[in-house]
């Protein structure tokens, strides 16, 4: 964590090198800087880049160019492409000894799919031949480029021997790059792990490029796939100490609470339980022109960010051909959707770019474009509406990603992250309305199938509803889809009960001359109430209808009428208002009631809180 670096870091554009091996990418960084950023043994005993080498350069505006220097060997492409991970813009060097050579256009090709915009082209070692191979290698370079992202671009001629020449046209060149484009610094913290070390008086260091979202000194942030937490204490951007990074800028973060052994190229840090793995991707996928054949099944090399796993290539077909009758795979420069089926869990985001590689021999078979890093299965029964829901992230519709999160959607946090909308919120998630329209419609059938077999119930009760219907909702998410049917019309809540709004309970004639008889003989014993099991036995439905509404009460083993209670407990009150406490034998003595239905009544007074108990006599609650 050295303390080197430069001042402004207001405008800062992240450049990596590119090319073939010894084609003199590391000794331009150190013409350019004054850094030799081979410094491994290896490094220095074979003469080669091994690992990635990061520097910065002040430019004559006052820019800041944080150098990412790549290797060229092909055995390394994996490294190259963490490096390429963040980039701004690309210095491609090409060997005027040599001209274009394989490495050379591999690493273009991956830098067109990784999505780099701009860039410049360095002739290098233009000290070491004549003006006429300077000219064929640069005529060379021109063919290279055309139809690719440096098309156009400038080509210098440079040498970094012993007498260095073009070093200042080239830092001008640098300088002239457009800025780099804003980032998502509101989005999730995202840094891909491009190294971990350990510095002594440090502890355990990551670095790499930021790519989404801010980090600051204290923070508590997760590792991923690890999911392991810990905290930053202490960052440097561009190798300068900072309270703060935000994304675009090349960080390290020293972490406490995690060893060295833990970390790895391929890891992300973000923040605590904003981001998730995934297995399962659905990508837009283009194949190099000079690929090999990809064919269903075909096992690959997926590398996204700093990370890399084997996968199963699964391609969709826009038709929605079932797989038993799906082609065999793509044929080389092919366009189209599949779906990887990752053997480690990675961290990816929508719109995020992605590299195929083949298992072995291990050369590069195209890339893409993440479009759901949380796909369902791709299915034959399904496939049709998988290609559909595709065909819609291909448009930018990201509300086919809250769609596709199901019946319980996302968070808030997880609905910006995928950037979504918030669709309808259900308790404390985000729904989509497609998905809500389906819940109400279920639950709508189930209330009505509760009615067809319950015509004299006023109403369902809400608890045996859920657990009927919607057995997959959590509580809130049930009664956040309840009130919201209640405010919108379409239901009716009545206690723990639940119905149509255009249902109404309909009595026969003969129906209403038995609620009438049944009333009135409850009434006609006024406080000595029968039984709650002799009642109901007598006709149930009717029996039920009528507590719902609230026409009888029940109080322990009894039931009575509203008209009935109502006069007990004003004769009581009064009796209280008057004499203060009364036994039981008071209460018995006032309607000449048994202790069988004395006491079951004098509990029910003290539940609606009219009395309270004081030693064996009643007086009046407070």
């Amino acid at each position: 964590m050295s303390t080197a670096g430069p001042q402004a870091l207001e405008d800062v554009l992240v450049v990596g090198t590119a090319g073939h091996i010894d084609h003199g990418k590391t000794s331009l960084v150190r013409a350019l800087t004054g850094h030799d950023l081979d410094r491994l043994p290896e490094e220095q005993a074979r003469g080669i880049t091994i690992a990635l080498g990061f520097t910065n350069l002040t430019l004559p505006s006052g820019r800041v160019a944080s150098l990412v220097d790549v290797p060229g060997h092909e055995r390394l492409v994996r490294t190259m492409i963490a490096g390429a991970t963040g980039l701004d813009a690309v210095m491609l060097c090409v060997s005027a000894v040599e001209g274009v050579m394989p490495q050379t256009r591999e690493h273009l090709a991956i830098l067109q799919l990784l999505g780099v915009k701009r860039g410049l082209v360095a002739l290098t070692m233009t000290d070491l031949v004549d003006e006429e191979l300077v000219e064929l290698a640069e005529m060379d370079v021109e063919e290279t480029v055309e139809g690719t992202f440096l098309q156009g671009a400038p080509v210098l001629h440079t040498a970094a021997g012993p007498t260095p020449a073009g070093i200042g046209a080239l830092i001008a060149a640098i300088d002239a790059l457009p800025p780099a484009e804003s980032r998502a610094t509101d989005g999730p913290l995202r840094l891909p792990v491009d190294r971990a070390f350990v510095q002594r008086g440090f502890g355990t260091v990551v670095t790499g490029t930021m790519r989404t979202g801010s980090v600051a000194d204290g923070d508590e942030v997760e590792v991923l796939p690890a999911g392991q937490r810990c905290r930053v204490r202490g960052l440097q951007v561009h190798g300068l100490a900072r309270s703060a990074s935000r994304a675009g800028l090349r960080t390290a973060l020293n972490l406490a609470g995690i060893e060295r052994d833990d970390l790895s190229r391929g890891h992300v840090v973000c923040r605590p339980g904003q981001l998730q793995t995934t297995s399962m991707i659905d990508v837009e996928v283009r194949t190099l022109d000079d690929a090999c054949a990809l064919e269903s099944g075909t096992r690959v090399r997926v590398l996204a960010g700093t990370a890399e796993t084997l996968a199963v290539f699964v391609p969709v077909h826009l038709d929605g051909t079932p797989l038993s009758a799906a082609p065999d795979g793509w044929a080389p420069g092919t366009s189209g959707l599949a779906q990887l089926r990752t053997d480690h869990p990675m961290v990816l985001l929508p719109g995020d770019r992605i590299i195929l590689r083949r298992e072995s021999p291990v050369t590069t078979l195209g890339g893409g474009v993440v479009l759901d890093p949380w796909a369902p299965r791709l299915r034959g029964r399904t496939r049709q509406a998988h290609a559909e829901a595709l065909r819609q992230l291909q448009d930018g519709d990201r509300d086919v990603l809250l769609d596709r999160a199901g019946d319980l959607g996302l968070t808030a946090d997880e609905a910006r992250t995928r950037g979504t909308s918030q669709g309808i919120r259900l308790g404390d998630r985000c729904v989509h309305p497609s998905r809500v329209d389906r819940l109400t419609a279920r639950l709508s059938e189930a209330l009505s199938d509760w009615h067809d077999r319950n015509p004299l119930a006023d109403g369902a009760p809400r608890r045996d509803l859920h657990g009927v219907a919607l057995p997959h909702l959590p509580a809130p998410m049930f009664d956040a889809l309840i009130q919201r049917l209640s405010e919108a019309g379409e239901v009716v809540l009545s206690g723990p009960r639940l119905r149509l709004s255009a249902f109404e309970v309909r009595l026969t004639p003969a129906q209403k001359r038995d609620v009438e008889a049944i009333l009135t003989d409850i009434s006609a014993v006024g406080p000595a109430a029968p039984r709650f099991v002799d009642v109901i036995k007598k006709n149930t439905d009717l029996v039920s209808l009528l507590l719902s509404r609230g026409e009888l009460v029940r109080y322990g083993d009894l039931v009575s009428t509203p008209v009935v209670l109502d006069e007990v407990r004003a004769r009581v009150a009064s009796f209280l208002d008057a004499e203060g406490r009364m036994l039981p034998t008071d209460f018995k003595a006032m309607y000449g009631l048994s202790r069988k239905h004395a006491i079951p009544l004098l509990e029910w007074l003290d539940n609606i809180r009219l009395t309270v108990r004081d030693g064996d006599a009643r007086v009046r609650r407070r």
